[in-house]
């Protein structure tokens, strides 16, 4: 992650790729397309016949972007589909569309792969979705978005409001950091500083710099009337933590691998907790 998104100089709704499509995002998914998608389907054995290749292009130029069939770039030459003529169009479209408009292409491309002929191109999308921390992945055939404005709030709340208390927000930041790391994201550590900036904090309400979440949790239901079942919760969460994947222990063999989705989770959900917190202090 850049030095201007460790300090929070960009915004947590930018580094998450909500509403948005950076230039690496864009650039990596235009690859996937030429790569697993066109470069899958087969040219003419014979001069002059049409092939799988044109036969995608003429799809794409009527449904997508619904234009007159007689309008498509063709080699007059032979009279078929100019497949580099089409690919110049779509790369000028693509490199000037709008975010939402890519991922009307995207979906677009995975009806075809899921629906007509299987490629791969629907698994390397999301493979580089995930790895570009894009807010957005391929359910069979349809972009959904998994990572929502109030998700994004939250932990933007937490984040920007905690700056009073230094450890709560290092954790916190860190675990943003590790989470939308492009390069090497490590989710597993991303869990444990997002349950740390809890701990971290509930520390701070109680005045106890050694109590453990748990103890610093029942103080806390009992003075600041915290509701049981949050209590409980928290405790589980944190229980998850302890005993699941070697995530606040020494890795083993046989420990479960951390994806995205549970290191996302955990961020917001500890943020939301963190927030709420901050609301039964002000009460």
């Amino acid at each position: 992650m850049k030095f201007s998104q460790r300090i929070g100089k960009r915004p947590i709704k930018t580094i998450l790729q909500v509403e948005s499509i950076d230039e690496d995002l864009r650039n990596r998914l235009w690859n996937v397309i030429l790569d697993d998608f066109f470069a899958k389907y087969s040219d003419p054995i014979i001069y002059g016949e049409e092939g799988e290749k044109a036969k995608i292009c003429k799809l794409i130029w009527k449904e997508f972007f619904k234009e007159p069939i007689d309008q498509i770039p063709k080699n007059y030459t032979i009279g078929t589909v100019s497949i580099g003529g089409f690919l110049a169009y779509l790369k000028k479209w693509f490199y000037s569309s709008e975010w939402y408009d890519i991922y009307d292409l995207i979906e677009f491309l995975a009806i075809i792969d899921l629906k007509i002929k299987h490629v791969g191109y629907t698994a390397k999308c999301n493979s580089v979705l995930e790895r570009e921390v894009s807010g957005y992945r391929i359910v069979n055939d349809k972009v959904v978005q998994i990572t929502s404005e109030l998700e994004v709030k939250e932990i933007e709340d937490a984040a920007n409001s905690t700056d009073a208390w230094k450890s709560v927000n290092s954790h916190l930041k860190t675990a943003l950091a590790m989470l939308a790391d492009r390069k090497t994201p490590d989710y597993r550590n991303s869990i444990k500083e997002s349950i740390s900036a809890v701990e971290a904090y509930c520390k701070i309400i109680t005045g106890d710099p050694n109590a453990t979440l748990g103890k610093a949790l029942s103080v806390i239901e009992k003075e600041y009337s915290l509701h049981g079942a949050l209590k409980s919760a928290f405790s589980a969460i944190y229980g998850y933590t302890s005993d699941s994947g070697g995530i606040r222990h020494a890795l083993l063999e046989t420990d479960t691998k951390v994806e995205f989705e549970e290191a996302k989770f955990m961020l917001v959900s500890c943020s939301a907790f963190i927030n709420y917190l901050k609301s039964k202090m002000k009460t």
